[in-house]
């Protein structure tokens, strides 16, 4: 191959790269997440609102890496070869494909599908990693409580409610701290500004 054509692929090898990344918001441990995807779940979570501030695409940005880092722990843990979690991702599956407007031809079809099997791993995952430390852990809430006393009004009995809630808080927060100390999350904040609108 002349030097000539070398360099020719090379340009077009990195041009390519360069629109790929380009139409992407942010990538998680390798994995993109497209302009397209990062879209579609904003509007269908946001009532299908067409127009979003620089800031309010970012703050939810943040929220749907969080997610990922989520979904990416529960792959690590093998909870995605789960033959329960197969069986109903599947059942799911046959469910979408009999409905008009969802067949696997439409072209929401994959994200409705990803949708689905990310948003069951990571419950699954938060079962783990939250829910199930706070169910009959009467002693651990009982420390976070003692540690932080000062934030609560009346005793440990009547606080309880919200010692949950700020102790299902306070296990998130690390166990994302962790996540994003352990896999690698990039933000393509240009191509964010390219997607807000004022």
């Amino acid at each position: 191959m002349s030097l000539v054509r070398k360099v020719c692929s090379i340009s077009i090898l990195s041009l390519f790269y360069f629109v790929a990344s380009a139409q992407n918001v942010a990538s998680v441990n390798g994995k993109s997440i497209s302009s397209k995807e990062f879209m579609w779940v904003y509007k269908k979570n946001h009532s299908g609102v067409t127009s979003a501030a620089h800031k309010d695409l970012a703050d939810y940005l943040d929220l749907y890496i969080n997610f990922k880092l989520k979904v990416i722990d529960a792959k690590g843990m093998g909870l995605d070869a789960d033959t329960a979690y197969k069986a109903e991702i599947n059942g799911y599956e046959q469910a979408l494909k009999t409905q008009k407007n969802t067949s696997p031809k439409n072209k929401e079809y994959d994200f409705i599908m990803n949708e689905y099997r990310e948003g069951v791993l990571m419950f699954n995952i938060s079962e783990i990693k939250i829910w199930s430390k706070i169910q009959d852990n009467e002693d651990q809430l009982r420390a976070f409580y003692i540690k932080n006393r000062t934030k609560y009004d009346k005793d440990f009995e009547e606080s309880k409610g919200q010692i949950i809630i700020d102790y299902q808080h306070e296990l998130e927060k690390e166990w994302i701290k962790s996540l994003k100390a352990k896999y690698t999350v990039k933000i393509n904040d240009d191509e964010l500004k390219k997607l807000a609108k004022p």
